[in-house]
């Protein structure tokens, strides 16, 4: 099966994905979404951001892959073998930035895959994601982090902390509201900046146009 490419994936329009979080700060810089569970539209909210911000802010955008799932960016598209996220953390000679970041992505960000995640065997620390996070943001205005759900790994965790504002993805008329809540309350337990939502997969029961003019 041949390889996605960034042109074959569909990124919704702000209307479509409901972005709930307005993250136009000077205070927030990177941006970490996650979910309560599985298949509640991580990934695609992350592209929507980031395609978003790329239009309305006059800075560079970065879109970071740290998904472990089979279904990840990084392997959907064909990937998983080039240098990224992991080798920069925790590589013990960091390739360079230039090296793992694609400019080629034909939208108006950039993007750094998650990287070789079978060459280590170590666990995300705060100290390393801090210093690695702080030279990102050093060349892109936005960084905005495509995460695994809360109760997936540790790391997730771990990355909450670092970051300067956490994006809760709740699925339409799937994610429970006592799942999505306690999710949140796990990652506010964790010391997380929880700084809003993103409700996915909107279901309209009445013209999409009057939901966009509400």
């Amino acid at each position: 099966m041949a390889a996605a490419t960034f042109a074959s994936l569909k990124i919704q329009s702000p209307s479509e994905s409901n972005l709930a979080v307005t993250v136009l700060d000077q205070e927030l810089r990177v941006i970490l979404l996650t979910a309560a569970n599985r298949g509640s539209g991580i990934t695609s909210s992350s592209l929507s951001m980031a395609s978003e911000l790329a239009r309305n802010s006059r800075g560079r955008v970065l879109l970071v892959d740290t998904s472990l799932s089979d279904n990840s960016l990084t392997r959907r598209l064909d990937m998983a073998e080039r240098a990224g996220f992991l080798d920069l953390v925790l590589a013990d000679v960091p390739p360079s930035l230039s090296a793992c970041i694609d400019t080629n992505t034909g939208q108006d960000f950039d993007f750094l895959p998650l990287g070789r995640r079978q060459q280590y065997a170590e666990r995300l620390t705060p100290e390393l994601l801090r210093e690695q996070l702080q030279m990102l943001t050093r060349q892109y205005r936005f960084v905005i982090i495509d995460g695994d759900p809360v109760y997936s790994s540790g790391d997730i965790l771990t990355l909450s902390t670092q970051v300067d504002g956490v994006v809760l993805v709740v699925r339409s008329e799937e994610t429970r509201w006592e799942v999505a809540q306690a999710a949140a309350q796990r990652l506010i337990q964790a010391e997380a900046k929880l700084i809003g939502s993103v409700f996915n997969a909107r279901k309209y029961y009445m013209p999409k146009w009057v939901y966009d003019r509400l």
